[in-house]
């Protein structure tokens, strides 16, 4: 990483309490169980895993959508966890988001217009006599006409809902934004469209991202750095070319398995891992991957002692054995 980091995130945990069958009796759910990382000004962190690994709830966690259980959060020289009130108020200037959903996540009752100038009214962005000249800019950029700011969401495509989306999530000026997975409920043709505006917008803006999502074909061509969650844990981190080219983790090898190959005479044979994830309340001792890893030497020490991030090659590794 050649900038200097943007966003840090030490040690950041988030579980949740889970009443059991008998209302006395609760569980703890280990959502996201002790990850770090940092994002440079201006890069893309991509963050993948299967569905229920913990991956949006990092990404709600750093902008405080949920409270972490501990850890620590840097924006710059900012401690983000400390912040209260209006200073907490204020700085969510700096970090949005962009939700999965595109419906979902705006008001069907609400003009588009009026979603878009309500972060600038309530953050006096600009005066109110201009917010809607400033509407119709940032509906001009993410490439809609400015009519649209008089419609309602229904009115629109999934992948127009997602541009207002955009248009919301940049209408305060952020310089960071967590991407929630943002084109997995978009047909293929509109996804293209859709990363190819996020990458121009943080070329033309110098924004920074953290890219959640399931596809590694989507990684590959947004992200500099990626880290592959499993269980909560980070099992493999490093430079996007080489955990994609290289892969160490046996977790991370079956995922590029199930990649497509859109060349029908590719011999890459498909690994499909056992059994199913195990529950975030009752994670497997040991390795949490230990219970569906097919590495040939997996041993007793897999499933008795936890392995920690180590520097294998390019990347930094959570296998006993990523050197073999």
């Amino acid at each position: 990483m050649t900038a200097p980091p943007l966003v840090r995130v030490r040690d950041l945990v988030k579980h949740y309490q889970r009443r059991g069958m008998l209302r006395a009796s609760t569980e703890s759910v280990r959502a996201v169980d002790g990850v770090s990382f940092a994002i440079p000004a201006g890069e893309t962190l991509g963050l993948v895993g299967e569905s229920g690994c913990g991956k949006t709830t990092v990404g709600r966690a750093l902008l405080r959508l949920e409270e972490p259980n501990s850890g620590s959060v840097h924006f710059g020289d900012i401690d983000v966890l400390e912040l209260r009130g209006n200073d907490l108020r204020s700085f969510r200037r700096r970090m949005q988001i962009i939700f999965q959903d595109p419906y979902g996540s705006l008001n069907p009752r609400m003009r588009v217009g009026h979603a878009i100038g309500e972060g600038l009214r309530i953050h006096s962005v600009v005066p109110k006599r201009d917010i809607p000249e400033r509407v119709a800019t940032l509906l001009t950029e993410v490439g809609l006409d400015p009519s649209a700011a008089r419609r309602y969401p229904h009115e629109f495509s999934g992948g127009q809902r997602q541009r207002i989306g955009i248009a919301r999530s940049l209408a305060v000026e952020p310089t960071f934004l967590v991407c929630d997975e943002p084109v997995s409920a978009l047909d293929v043709s509109v996804q293209a469209q859709v990363i190819n505006l996020l990458t121009d917008l943080q070329q033309r803006r110098g924004l920074s991202y953290l890219f959640i999502a399931h596809d590694l074909a989507v990684i590959r061509q947004v992200a500099q750095h990626t880290a592959v969650m499993y269980l909560g844990h980070f099992v493999e981190t490093g430079p996007t070319t080489e955990v994609l080219t290289q892969p160490h983790h046996p977790y991370t090898q079956a995922l590029l398995s199930a990649v497509p190959e859109p060349d029908p005479s590719s011999q890459r044979q498909r690994i499909v891992l056992g059994g199913d994830i195990p529950s975030p309340a009752h994670p497997p001792v040991g390795c949490p991957f230990h219970t569906r890893c097919f590495h040939p030497l997996k041993d007793s020490r897999c499933s008795t002692e936890r392995p920690e991030l180590r520097t294998v090659g390019a990347t930094e590794v959570a296998c006993h054995y990523a050197e073999d």
